[in-house]
């Protein structure tokens, strides 16, 4: 039996047959690779290793042998301005990494959200890319889920009250 005959029908309130959605992403990336998908790919490798214990531990290292060299170069400017210079363009660097990987991360979230709203018959299908709306509308769909918390309380206190 091959891997698409051991995946499950992926149907969903009686459309046709879709291909799955992360095998039909990842073939239609590959159709057109670009500098996105590049960045993309390196920038989450490099997420992973900058995110180690031993990535934290080199730093450690850096700062106590830069340090260190502090009574050998006579606390100098040229001294300070290397840990200056070098910790100003790692961050630099560091605020577009991790905005991708946040970007890429919330992403995929909404995208598993959405497919929950899709699969579950009782869910509202117009919450899918409900995070596309604007700060107005959010803060008017909050007002609303509000509405439905409280009106929800206030049945389970009348089925309590019957119940006692």
């Amino acid at each position: 039996m091959t891997q698409q005959q051991q995946q499950p029908d992926h149907h969903h309130r009686g459309q046709p047959h879709l291909p799955r959605a992360v095998d039909f992403a990842r073939a239609e990336t590959e159709k057109r690779a670009s500098l996105n998908t590049w960045f993309s790919g390196v920038a989450s490798r490099t997420s992973t290793i900058v995110g180690s214990a031993w990535m934290f531990i080199a730093a450690i290292a850096i700062i106590v042998a830069w340090g260190v060299t502090g009574p050998m170069f006579h606390y100098s400017d040229t001294w300070q301005l290397i840990i200056n210079t070098g910790t100003t363009i790692v961050t630099f660097l560091m605020v577009f990494l991790i905005q991708n990987t946040q970007n890429r991360d919330a992403k995929a979230i909404h995208l598993k959200l959405n497919e929950l709203i899709h699969a579950v018959s009782q869910a509202h299908d117009e919450l899918i890319d409900v995070e596309k709306l604007s700060d107005e509308e959010l803060k008017t769909l909050e007002g609303y889920y509000e509405k439905v918390r409280k009106e929800c309380e206030r049945r389970r206190k009348k089925l309590e009250e019957k119940a006692a």
